[in-house]
């Protein structure tokens, strides 16, 4: 059987609010787009590795870290709530269009989770390939659960919890596990990307990463929390 082309992709727009200039901001001694890219020229499996982004600097700098950056992102995909599943599609028929570049599986690696491991984005690969799942995305254990200790709130702060079963739960340890999901990797088939309205909607299986790997860098305490782990790790390593 032929082997499957592989797109790797990193989708970084120059425009973040919560952290100015965030996806080039130093993490650790090195940019935190780095990160992503050095994790995605490690998996054998991707062929080929390219950046989408807006913004000058982003592209100067993912090409200094070995990433291509065949085009650039359009500014109406760049905005605070572009769907990022737009991008996917415009990556996916850009490439095909301009640049031969015909993708069978799309993975992509948001610059914002660089504690992600080469494991994490092996696994969901190799999920994805093994099934018939049409999209693999990875999560982890919830710290909150709407079963016992997330609720909701009236407008005369009456609270109560976000799904009250009929069996009373007394403990966290009681209630269903529930996933956050993260940015550490997902992994899709290019045909449901194309065709679909949301990552969700299809066969979706998902990878659990641990805590420790799944931080999604949003805040200022994100980035300096993922600063202090990624420098612990740094000198152990």
């Amino acid at each position: 059987m032929k082997k499957p082309f592989i797109l790797g992709t990193i989708f970084a727009r120059g425009g973040s609010k919560g952290i100015p200039g965030k996806n080039l901001k130093p993490l650790a001694g090195k940019p935190l787009i780095a990160y992503a890219i050095e994790a995605g020229l490690g998996i054998p499996l991707i062929d080929r590795l390219i950046v989408s982004t807006d913004d000058d600097k982003i592209a100067e700098v993912s090409r200094q870290y070995g990433a291509e950056v065949p085009f650039m992102r359009p500014a109406e995909l760049a905005a605070d709530n572009s769907p990022e599943l737009l991008s996917w599609k415009h990556a996916l028929t850009t490439m095909k269009k301009d640049f031969a570049c015909r993708a069978d599986i799309l993975v992509s690696l948001p610059a914002t989770s660089p504690l992600r491991s080469r494991e994490d984005i092996m696994r969901c690969i190799k999920l994805l390939l093994d099934s018939k799942a049409d999209i693999v995305v990875t999560v982890k254990e919830a710290e909150r659960n709407p079963y016992f200790n997330m609720l909701t709130m009236d407008k005369d702060s009456n609270a109560r919890v976000v799904i009250a079963g009929k069996k009373k739960i007394a403990c966290r340890q009681e209630a269903p596990v529930v996933y956050d999901m993260t940015t550490v990797a997902y992994a899709a088939r290019v045909p449901y990307i194309l065709s679909a309205a949301s990552i969700m909607e299809g066969r979706v299986k998902a990878v659990v990463v641990p805590r420790e790997r799944a931080l999604d860098i949003d805040t200022l305490f994100d980035f300096e929390l993922a600063e202090f782990l990624a420098s612990r790790k740094k000198e152990r390593s």
